[in-house]
């Protein structure tokens, strides 16, 4: 017996990011080519070696959330409720005429509520165990983000929050596409978040020598996915969500339908807790399989939304993955990084970069990989990187990849839709 699997579309959008705290503006400063990196506002960073970062800025979470009810949460749970209400009524679903327990929430975040946790750690040093908050626990466990959103629009069906690293935001979306083909919701808010731009995170990643650290007088500059000077990554925030919607059921209510998300799939190096298998045979596996998900071969790919960390172990392993796929047709297939716009926002990279492919697919423009100058022949890294300028191209179904710490692979495919 052949059972079809659920048409799967994507009705609304929503993003925090340090190039803008909306769709539009995000999306025009992304292929403007805009950086958003620049000296760390929120903190002193005078003792750390990295004094850089993709901050949020102007971000006002009375805007979401009560501001009362915003003090018992974390900025990363402030993210979360931002970006799902954003996509919630840009699908202009109106709870009031669904059936609340069929609709869901798969929102993850890497690290969790880790500017609390840095908070009453150094509180319960300075004056003890009476003075830590009674909503430190809820504030700081990885799942409260989903949560929070669920709590917020009053949606009562499936609530998770997958963590994988840095792959988080895409293992969300991708399971949240089973649910709906499974038939265990009709409508799902899926993504990723992070709030990690914090003293004890960057000191934690420059110590393991991830972090840029030759740009601290020139950030925007730092990040610069597979150019040959590439020196490490660049910290963000943010994070971004699409609405999941099974086909009949958008049909129905007359949605707006951006485009189907069609393939996914997830595998793990086995390899080692932060460096990846410079092999790439895993990241490949992973590629492949989700094409095939989507009913489609490497041949139908038109641009890949790439993972583009900006650090050499990872770009490489990218690359060698690309072209285990598509072969030499390889470097006919356009592949460039939103990172080295907006850093690398960690569980919130993947909700992001799947809200920039979707728009790359609408507006057919491809965003640009900026600070891209140097080819790195030596390492083969010698693909079409779409090299800082946007460009105007047709794409009918692209591929967004995010690798994690750990080995975590997860790639989805999402396409133009058509009847």
């Amino acid at each position: 017996m052949i059972i079809l699997k659920k048409r799967v579309v994507i009705t609304g959008l929503g993003v925090v990011t340090p190039i803008g705290n909306d769709v539009e503006t995000f999306w025009n400063n992304l292929i403007a080519g805009k950086s958003g990196i620049d000296t760390i506002k929120s903190f002193d960073a005078t003792e750390l070696k990295t004094k850089i970062a993709g901050e949020v800025k102007d971000f006002d979470y009375t805007l979401y959330v009560d501001k009362k009810e915003g003090r018992k949460m974390d900025r990363v749970a402030h993210f979360a409720v931002a970006v799902a209400k954003q996509a919630v009524t840009d699908a202009g679903i109106d709870v009031a005429q669904e059936d609340p327990a069929r609709l869901g929430v798969c929102v993850g975040t890497g690290i969790g509520g880790i500017n609390t946790f840095l908070e009453q750690s150094l509180k319960y040093g300075e004056k003890g165990p009476g003075r830590i908050s009674p909503f430190f626990i809820p504030m700081e466990i990885p799942n409260m983000p989903a949560a929070h959103i669920g709590i917020a629009l009053g949606w009562k069906g499936p609530n998770t929050a997958i963590v994988t690293a840095c792959a988080t935001g895409t293992n969300c979306i991708g399971d949240a596409l089973r649910t709906i083909q499974y038939g265990d919701a009709d409508v799902m808010i899926a993504g990723g978040v992070e709030a990690a731009v914090d003293p004890i995170a960057i000191a934690g990643f420059e110590n393991m020598k991830a972090l840029c650290s030759d740009c601290n007088d020139n950030p925007q500059a730092a990040s610069r996915p597979f150019d040959k000077t590439r020196n490490g990554f660049v910290m963000g925030e943010g994070g971004g969500v699409i609405v999941l919607e099974e086909l009949e059921h958008a049909k129905k209510r007359g949605a707006h339908i951006y485009a189907e998300l069609a393939g996914f799939a997830m595998n793990t190096d086995a390899y080692h807790i932060t460096a990846p298998d410079p092999a790439g045979e895993m990241p490949a596996i992973c590629m492949e399989a989700a094409i095939k998900d989507a009913g489609l071969t490497p041949d139908d790919i038109d641009y890949i939304n790439a993972h583009g960390t900006s650090t050499h172990r990872n770009d490489l392993n990218e690359t060698v993955a690309a072209k285990k796929i598509f072969g030499e047709r390889a470097y006919k297939v356009p592949m460039s990084s939103n990172k080295s716009m907006t850093g690398h926002l960690l569980g919130g990279a993947g909700g992001m970069e799947a809200v920039a492919t979707v728009l790359t697919i609408v507006n057919s423009i491809i965003p640009p990989t900026i600070n891209y100058h140097e080819v790195d022949a030596e390492d083969g890294m010698d693909l079409d990187y779409v090299p800082n300028q946007a460009r105007k191209q047709e794409v009918r179904a692209a591929m967004s990849s995010n690798f994690g710490f750990g080995g975590h692979n997860a790639v989805i495919v999402i396409k133009k839709y058509e009847e």
